[in-house]
């Protein structure tokens, strides 16, 4: 990291801006681009953030952005690689312990058991059945409908 910062302190040197000009046409803090041009990547809350800095201050100097995202994200490969099981256990439950805001447009409603649904279904059909029944029984009352006869039509 320190050597990606030589590299852009020496070209922002070279062309003669100082670091308020930078923060300023940056819209960063000073304290931020120091940070940056010392290799201080620790003052940072969010290491990964820090790649776009890089990035935009590079492209600003007209240095090669890439070469430098290159650099950094091999600079984070092995300073994340050295994190212990521990640290990233001990994070895992800090991040698990925070309370969390529950909106109303995130919350995932409950589906319903299959149980459920085939319970309704049997319902539908028993009520079905059961009118079914029901108009069979008064049309029988009514007499369209006697046992043994036979219909036939009336010419």
């Amino acid at each position: 990291m320190k050597d990606i910062g030589e590299k852009l302190k020496d070209a922002r040197e070279s062309i003669g801006v100082s670091i308020e000009e930078v923060a300023d046409d940056l819209k960063l803090e000073s304290k931020e681009i120091e940070n940056i041009e010392s290799g201080n990547s620790e003052a940072f809350k969010d290491v990964y953030n820090v790649k776009y800095l890089i990035r935009d201050y590079a492209k600003y100097l007209g240095l090669n952005k890439e070469d430098l995202v290159d650099e950094y994200n091999e600079y984070l490969f092995d300073y994340t690689s050295r994190l212990s099981l521990n640290d990233i256990k001990k994070a895992k439950k800090e991040r698990s312990d925070a309370k969390r805001i529950k909106s109303p447009y995130t919350n995932i409603k409950k589906k319903y058991p299959k149980f459920w649904i085939a319970f309704y279904i049997v319902m539908i059909i028993l009520i079905c059945l059961i009118v079914y029944l029901i108009l069979g029984i008064e049309n029988a009352d009514k007499g369209d409908f006697k046992e043994g006869s036979v219909v036939t039509e009336k010419k």
